[in-house]
């Protein structure tokens, strides 16, 4: 059996993907999961996943992502976004899901409510943006981790028009802007980057033990 860095040493930044290998359902239902589990600053998960499985759409797509041919190649793309506009009623509907799920009380939930409503009415929405970017990149990381011991290929992405995409997609109606792209698939066997050696420093020079 594949450890976790076995799989962590397989995954690369897939180049071409098989056109003719596509995702089960059970494969991308466990991406899906995954995604929702990712840990969010304060769990306040302000992040959305769309699941493209359209080549039509995929194809259109090509030309605003700097005509990456993965995005059209692959079995599915994964489009991670963040709210357009957030404000502090989006903190309200998160304490709300606490009370549904964990019937928590109010005199302990109140004080970190109000802390956090505050908090949130106090940032523009430069500032927002910031933060939830940040959100992002966390799900994108469980994203590649998780994909790569599920034996899925990915291809993280940050060369794209998101103001395209967010037109292609109509995900203003929804309140959404995408800000990182994922195609998922399987690598291609002509894929030049396939058997390359994965070039990392050496661990003593990233890490530091303080004991």
């Amino acid at each position: 059996m594949n450890t976790t860095i076995d799989s962590l040493q397989w995954r690369y930044a897939v180049k071409k993907f098989d056109e003719n290998k596509y995702l089960s359902e059970e494969q991308i239902q466990t991406v899906k999961e995954a995604f929702n589990l990712t840990a969010t600053s304060y769990g306040l998960q302000p992040v959305s996943l769309v699941v493209i499985k359209n080549k039509e759409i995929q194809q259109q797509l090509v030309e605003h992502s700097w005509n990456q041919q993965q995005v059209v190649q692959a079995s599915h793309v994964l489009v991670i976004c963040i709210p357009k506009e957030q404000t502090a009623k989006d903190v309200e509907q998160y304490f709300k899901l606490v009370k549904e799920i964990r019937n928590t009380p109010d005199e302990i939930l109140n004080p970190f409510k109000d802390f956090l409503m505050d908090s949130f009415s106090k940032k523009t929405q430069e500032e927002l943006y910031t933060w939830n970017k940040n959100q992002a990149y966390i799900a994108l990381g469980n994203l590649l981790t998780v994909c790569a011991v599920e034996n899925i290929d990915s291809c993280p992405m940050e060369g794209f028009v998101p103001e395209k995409y967010d037109e292609i997609l109509n995900l203003e109606e929804k309140n959404l802007q995408s800000v990182l792209v994922l195609p998922l698939g399987f690598r291609a066997e002509d894929d030049y980057m396939k058997d390359l050696k994965k070039v990392r420093k050496n661990i003593d020079q990233v890490i530091f033990d303080i004991t």
